[in-house]
This record gives C-alpha cells, structure tokens and sequence, in this order.
C-alpha cells in the first residue's frame, strides 16, 4: 500500500495528544477545552504538519472513552459494555477537520482499554472477556469519525509492547474495528518491540507506528521483516523529554528509517503524544521535524 491518502513523499503527522493551552473569557467557561482544541490545530498547521489531530486534549486515554461507554462508571466495569449513545470524539475532530484537509482520528485501543479498567461485574470474569465488546462499542465510534472525513484512523495499543495483553485477542479486535471502515488504519504501538513484534506485524492495518527515536533498537528488528506493502508511522522525536532536537538530528534519524523502509513507506511522527511537554517544547518539535522531514524529501 502506498500513501495514497495523501500524496506526499514523507508527509509528517502526530500521535495525536497535544499540550493542554487553557483559555480565558466566556467562551472557556462554557466549553474549558474549546480554546485548547483550537491551540492544538492552530500549532500543528503553524508546525508544518501534513495530517493533523484534534490534540486529545479532553482527558487521558482511558478515561475520555470509558466516562462515555455504557457499562462503565469511572474506570469500573459494572454491567455489559456497549457502544455510547453519541459521539465521544467527533466534535474536536469536526473542528480540526474543518482548518485541514488531512486529519487523523484516533480512539484508544481495546485492549489497552480493558487493562485500563477495573472489573465490578460478574459479567466478565477477566479482562480478556471485556475487549471483543469494547471493540465492538469502539467501532461504532470509528465509524462515527470515518463519516465526518478524516483521512486516516488511528488505533492506539500501547499494551502490546508490554507483553501483558493477549494478543491474539488483541489482533481480532483490532480487525473488527478496521473491517467495517474503508479509509485506511494505523495502529500505534509505543515501547521497545523485541518480544512482541512478530505478533503485531500479523494485525491487519494499514499503517504501523512505532517509536525509533527513544528505542532505536526497533528499527533493528525490521532489517529481515516483511510489512507485506504496509506503511510505518516513523516515531523521530523524543515524547519523553523537554529538549527540543535539533532539525539536523532529526533528519539524521529520519535518513536511517529512509534506508531500512524506503521513504515512500514512511509518515514521519514524534515518538508518541506531546500531552506532557510544554507548548514551547511540542511546537518546536513538530516544527522541527517538519523541517528536517522537508529537507530529507528534497534531497531524494
């Protein structure tokens, strides 16, 4: 698969959560995060970012979907989990697709869900009995964002690096959400690789992204691996730490995915969300990458 949802030799994009930037005035008091949302869309248009997210600002990413999610209370499963009764995403990423063309919706990841809530029902006896129907109440919310016309879905699975979910479960819930959409998915999976990765490359999507500027070793793990025409979303900067990289280092990393992917199988992305960095340092971030991103595009 080529990058045919945009037409951009190493289009760079985000993880998706920004830094929360408060506003003032009446508009705040009715809506607290409005001003945050358009702060988070105004950076990364400014940044230079190809495809674009609503910022995530509202909440962390277990509890913006299970607040919402019948069957929950809190992070406690109480009852069977079915899908909400509206949107939960829909209306930031409305905005956000309202300044951009290219806008990636994202949602948390049911596994990574699951092993995010408490079980208070006797309704499931372990947590790998709760992600068919959170994927499934999931995918109704994807398809909620496919309608508003986002370019690209984003699936987020941090647990699968950790070794602790099922993945075979895992993999099958992933699925369900992607086989009822036709705009193209991508599964964001943060953390070192090396026990789990034969495992994730056998999920079916469309884009892959992981992390190679905090743990370069992963790029090492696709030397004699196959994507079968699959993307990678090239996490190059650092969602960890303050200091702002260098559009020089980070073209420097984005050249060694260049050799091991080929440019033209490559999104260019920070590790993971900027949610904990100041708005100085997740700007110039992304702005750098941006640059460094350009400068490398040229040079091919």
């Amino acid at each position: 698969m080529k990058a045919y949802f945009i037409n951009k030799v190493l289009a760079t994009t985000v993880v998706g959560s920004y830094p929360v930037v408060k506003g003032t005035g009446i508009k705040s008091f009715f809506d607290p995060f409005g001003p945050s949302v358009e702060t988070a869309v105004s950076d990364q248009i400014s940044a230079g970012i190809d495809i674009i997210s609503d910022g995530q600002v509202r909440g962390d990413m277990i509890g913006v979907f299970s607040g919402k999610l019948p069957g929950i209370k809190g992070q406690d499963v109480i009852g069977k989990i079915e899908s909400a009764s509206r949107p939960i995403t829909v209306a930031d990423t409305k905005y956000a697709r309202s300044k951009s063309l290219y806008v990636k919706g994202i949602i948390t990841g049911p596994s990574t869900l699951a092993h995010g809530l408490h079980i208070s029902s006797s309704m499931y006896r372990n947590r790998e009995e709760l992600v068919p129907d959170l994927a499934a109440a999931l995918a109704t919310e994807a398809r909620y964002l496919e309608a508003v016309g986002i370019t690209l879905l984003q699936i987020d699975e941090p647990i699968f690096s950790t070794g602790i979910a099922d993945l075979a479960i895992g993999k099958q819930a992933i699925e369900l959400i992607t086989s009822s959409l036709k705009i193209p998915s991508c599964m964001h999976v943060c953390g070192n690789l090396a026990n789990t990765i034969d495992d994730i490359l056998k999920i079916n999507v469309n884009v892959l992204d992981f992390e190679f500027s905090k743990n370069p070793a992963n790029l090492e793990l696709f030397g004699s691996r196959d994507l079968a025409g699959r993307m990678i979303g090239y996490g190059c900067i650092d969602s960890s730490a303050e200091k702002v990289e260098s559009t020089n280092e980070i073209k420097k990393r984005i050249e060694k995915g260049v050799d091991v992917f080929g440019a033209r199988a490559m999104l260019v992305d920070p590790d993971c969300g900027l949610r904990m960095r100041s708005r100085e340092s997740a700007f110039w971030k992304l702005k750098n990458m941006a640059e460094a991103a350009k400068e490398v595009r040229l040079a091919l």
